[in-house]
């Protein structure tokens, strides 16, 4: 097994100063909104309630950090451990994506204040789907945290509580890949139950399985980039031949969501509206250009071999699952005739804000954890 170790170095460097920098902005403005409320900084309505706050920083943020579910699933499930260095790098990522996606929804509901009912059996909601995704969320957000407590324990030599944790470190595995398959599925039923708001182009009862498919994909995507990214970012040997292998399982996965994302429109006779060229048609289209890119180019040994058509196939389909998902929260979404909704400044520089913190505690993280693998060694 490949050891891992911290990769040390400055931490007050550029890209730090500059996440530094945004984050801070951010955090003004969040102070801003919880002084005088979400109309202070967001344009969210009653008919949009769930803005670029919960499209992006929820629902494509989440999805972004499926790394350490769709590792999980690989190696611990479909027992291949040759991509074994490969899920710590990705479980630090998840958790920080999770983390801050469950932050996030303070920032976005009215009564933040209240957040603490969720976990009251009293006004438990066990038939409402976002009370089934909010107390996954949670509860992965927890499982994870204990998943990475072994690194801790191994940076301050705690070896006994360490061995210990690890014994019973497979309890919280299969939690962490139940919990996503849970919630990941029926972020696309919060949709489904919206009915006729939303454009027959995204509204099938397929879609808890397409999320699903969508959120593996870029989870194995999320991976690949961020190896890539950080190899080039941190000087390191990029990890080549495992991602080269790695990506060879994003194609099948692709087909059979390409495969019944099309057999539906067809069936349900609405691909017709795919051609209207009005902007749900446009944004399909783009959507689906993005998954046809990578189901292509991956198919070819010699570019999953070489890193530029590797890291162009991992941001393609990174774009396709955010732009498929936000086709079905804002794009698709039409709550009917008076409403209008663009996010404001405030909401995108927040949300940036977000993303830099993520930046930050990943540099922090891998420069004083042992975090990414010690490749001379693999």
């Amino acid at each position: 097994m490949t050891e891992s170790k911290p990769l040390g170095g400055k931490i007050i460097t550029l890209p730090f100063l500059v996440c530094s920098f945004i984050a801070a902005i951010a955090g003004f403005l969040l102070i801003k909104r919880f002084i005088f409320g979400l109309g202070s900084v967001t344009n969210l309505s009653d008919g949009y309630p769930w803005g670029i706050w919960i499209a992006y920083d929820v629902v494509v943020g989440t999805a972004f950090a499926c790394g350490g579910y769709a590792m999980a699933l690989l190696v611990y499930v479909f027992n291949k451990g040759e991509y074994h260095q490969l899920v710590r790098p990705a479980l630090l990522a998840s958790m920080f994506g999770y983390t801050l996606a469950g932050v996030s929804i303070f920032f976005d509901v009215g009564r933040y204040w209240q957040a603490y009912n969720l976990i009251l059996p009293r006004y438990s909601q066990l038939y409402s789907v976002m009370f089934e995704v909010a107390l996954c969320v949670t509860t992965y957000i927890i499982v994870l945290w204990i998943e990475f407590t072994p690194t801790f324990l191994k940076k301050f030599n705690k070896e006994t509580l360490r061995r210990r944790l690890n014994r019973t470190l497979f309890i919280f595995i299969a939690l962490g890949v139940l919990l996503p398959t849970m919630h990941q599925s029926s972020l696309g039923l919060l949709v489904y139950i919206a009915g006729q708001k939303v454009s027959p182009l995204w509204q099938t009862g397929f879609i808890l399985l397409l999320f699903l498919i969508s959120a593996i994909t870029m989870g194995f995507s999320i991976v690949i980039f961020e190896s890539i990214v950080s190899a080039r970012a941190l000087k390191r040997e990029m990890e080549i031949p495992v991602l080269s292998k790695l990506a060879g399982y994003i194609p099948p996965l692709l087909g059979i969501y390409l495969a019944v994302r099309f057999w539906d429109l067809v069936g349900r006779e609405k691909l017709g509206l795919a051609f209207t060229g009005d902007l749900k048609a446009n944004m399909f289209i783009i959507e689906n250009l993005l998954y046809i890119i990578p189901t292509i180019l991956l198919l070819s040994p010699s570019k999953r071999s070489n890193p530029r058509w590797l890291f162009v196939s991992a941001v393609s389909m990174l774009l396709a699952g955010a732009v498929y998902r936000f086709n079905v929260f804002l794009i698709g979404f039409d709550p009917g005739p008076g409403w209008q909704y663009f996010p404001s400044f405030s909401e995108v520089v927040i949300t940036l804000g977000l993303i830099s913190i993520e930046i930050i505690g990943y540099m922090i993280f891998v420069k004083r954890l042992p975090v990414l693998p010690s490749l001379s060694q693999a």
